[in-house]
């Protein structure tokens, strides 16, 4: 069953209680699930201010654009 799930998130959740920060993803975008690989930055560069993205299932390629409401 697909879903269209929203993510608003564009920077990862820093979790801390280890040695070193993990970065755990917010946007979805990651190809390293559950852990950030940076592609928040790719996408706050190229999906337009007011526009509802949707990624195709290898969450690189946005299939469809709509007006955010």
């Amino acid at each position: 069953m697909a879903r269209l799930v929203r993510h608003e998130a564009c920077n990862p959740i820093e979790v801390k209680p280890q040695e070193k920060s993990v970065w755990i993803c917010a946007c979805g975008l990651s190809q390293n699930l559950p852990f950030c690989d940076g592609n928040h930055k790719l996408a706050r560069q190229s999906e337009p201010e007011g526009k509802l993205c949707i990624y195709d299932k290898d969450r690189k390629t946005v299939i469809e654009m709509r007006d955010d409401s």
